[in-house]
């Protein structure tokens, strides 16, 4: 299977830029302070996410490598090539916050769940996981049109996101949210905050 042309870490970067801020705005919002936290950003790409870590204890996972070279130049020894699913952790050194950035609507319902299942190993007790990721809306729209046109081609309903979410996780927030420009939403995204079930 040929390169994409976002696994060129600078055209990812350039075509990420103009909405990477907003796209994270409200998992920002809700991450609460993070100073000497241990974070993992889960599919972290070339970094994206790194610079509003810099206080935290932050691991950035990401199974391309040149991507994870790319973050390492720019934000240090702060990441690692690897399949999250294989990560273990020993009793009381989880992780206080799991992020995942518009990584599951690359994966097909086997490998969300596999994933998500395994990440509610690796919380801390009092952990979250924030999630945010592309929503597939159910009428024709320009976002319809590019959710169906992205590189990742699992892009879900509102309504199955919140099943997925919810079979791993206790609800704390799930907030549908728009990205777009010039009053046009161009994708419509889902943040979504969760527990471990007990």
């Amino acid at each position: 299977m040929g390169m994409h042309p976002m696994d060129n870490t600078t055209l990812y970067r350039l075509w990420q830029a103009p909405f990477a801020e907003r796209k994270l705005a409200p998992a920002l919002r809700n991450l609460g302070p993070t100073a000497g936290l241990r974070v993992l950003d889960v599919g972290c790409g070339p970094g994206t996410n790194a610079h509003h870590f810099r206080d935290s204890d932050y691991l950035g996972v990401d199974i391309n490598a040149s991507y994870i070279r790319d973050a390492e130049r720019r934000f240090g020894p702060r990441f690692r090539v690897a399949d999250v699913t294989t990560m273990r952790v020993d009793a009381g050194g989880g992780f206080d916050r799991i992020l995942l950035n518009s990584l599951l609507h690359h994966l097909p319902d086997s490998a969300v769940a596999q994933l998500l299942a395994h990440l509610a190993t690796l919380l801390t007790d009092v952990g979250t996981v924030h999630i945010l990721d592309l929503v597939l809306p159910e009428r024709a729209s320009v976002a319809r049109l590019l959710a169906r046109l992205d590189r990742g081609h699992f892009p879900r309903p509102l309504a199955r996101w919140h099943e997925i979410f919810c079979r791993y996780y206790t609800p704390v927030i799930f907030e549908p949210y728009p990205l777009g420009a010039a009053g046009v939403t161009l994708w419509s995204m889902v943040y979504f905050q969760g527990r471990q079930i007990r």
